[in-house]
């Protein structure tokens, strides 16, 4: 059995970072951190309703490449 994760994604929107779930945007601001802290309230409550998360953020791979 395998469970769906939701997928939340933190991305540029019309000028501002915002979350993206569902094909709703919301927690928008200019600031990337606050709409990180979005995307992490809502999955604690996803999760929390028994749903498996992910969070994606748009420019963050987890590695960098050292420049030449």
């Amino acid at each position: 059995m395998t469970t769906e994760r939701k997928i939340l994604t933190v991305a540029r929107h019309e000028g501002n970072w915002s979350v993206e779930h569902e094909g709703v945007h919301f927690g928008q601001s200019a600031d990337k951190e606050v709409a990180k802290a979005a995307a992490c309230r809502r999955a604690r409550s996803l999760q929390d309703d028994g749903h498996a998360c992910q969070i994606r953020v748009s420019g963050e791979h987890g590695f960098w490449i050292k420049p030449s």
